[in-house]
């Protein structure tokens, strides 16, 4: 696959590739686990509530999101037919990969960093209040603690980010959170695979195996491809050129687009 840098996405390309060695570095680091905890807690997020989102507009009712401190979670819900369990079961691992895809087209697009913390960080907000809070206390149950320290916390990690970082800092940032988002979609299903093939274990492609019959090691393999389909896509539209006159380097921060 051949992939040519377009010369205005130079500095955005730079600044993915540091990301994304920081990120592989802080893998094999000992105890690096504790600065990249936040970002594990902040994926498992966008994971859950993309079971909850998938829930909610197939016309089901979500229970509860939760999120352990050990960065696993879990949504309990109603869903509809055969098409509805498959669209949520297929939402957590595709939405995590999906989300982190939309952040590095936004920082290719040079949409101000800030705004896409802010926007991250009200995602994050959102899903606690009305999945986390509001949904368990609707069914009279009660709201996991570490979900609501969490959803309350991150987000406000967050726009202090976007308050107090300078523009590229900030920019870098939204770079690393976006590989967190892809790494972590790519080593969980990595993990489905195995779980899939070794274990009994209750996953999401076990979820898909209950719903269609088809085994969850057939998922598992069927999320990795899409996965790549789209980490695939959005990376040549990452390196791309704009069409018309070529311009000159601008930094993350001074283009015009802002939301």
């Amino acid at each position: 696959m051949n992939f040519k840098i377009a010369h205005d996405a130079r500095p955005q390309v730079t600044a993915l590739l540091l990301a994304t060695a920081l990120s592989l570095l802080l893998w094999f680091l000992p105890y690096a686990e504790i600065v990249t905890y936040p970002f594990r807690i902040f994926v498992t997020f966008i994971h859950e509530g993309g079971h909850a989102l998938a829930t909610f507009v197939t016309g089901g009712s979500v229970r509860s999101l939760n999120v352990s401190v050990d960065g696993s979670g879990e949504v309990y819900s109603a869903t509809g037919g055969l098409l509805s369990r498959m669209f949520v079961s297929s939402a957590g691992y595709l939405g995590a990969m999906a989300f982190g895809a939309l952040l590095l087209f936004l920082v290719r697009l040079r949409v101000r960093a800030r705004a896409v913390l802010i926007g991250s960080g009200a995602l994050v907000l959102l899903l606690t209040a009305f999945f986390g809070f509001l949904a368990p206390v609707w069914n009279l149950s009660l709201p996991g603690l570490f979900t609501l320290v969490a959803g309350v916390a991150l987000p406000l990690g967050l726009f202090a980010a976007a308050r107090y970082l300078g523009p590229r800092a900030a920019a870098f940032l939204v770079s690393f959170l976006a590989v967190q988002c892809v790494l972590n979609a790519v080593f969980d299903l990595k993990a489905v695979l195995f779980a899939s093939a070794l274990t009994d274990a209750q996953t999401d492609a076990a979820n898909m195996q209950a719903a269609t019959g088809i085994s969850s090691i057939f998922w598992a393999f069927f999320w990795i491809a899409v996965s790549l389909v789209i980490l695939s896509l959005v990376l040549r539209a990452y390196v791309a050129g704009k069409e018309g006159p070529s311009q000159p380097d601008l930094p993350f921060e001074d283009s015009p687009l802002e939301v």
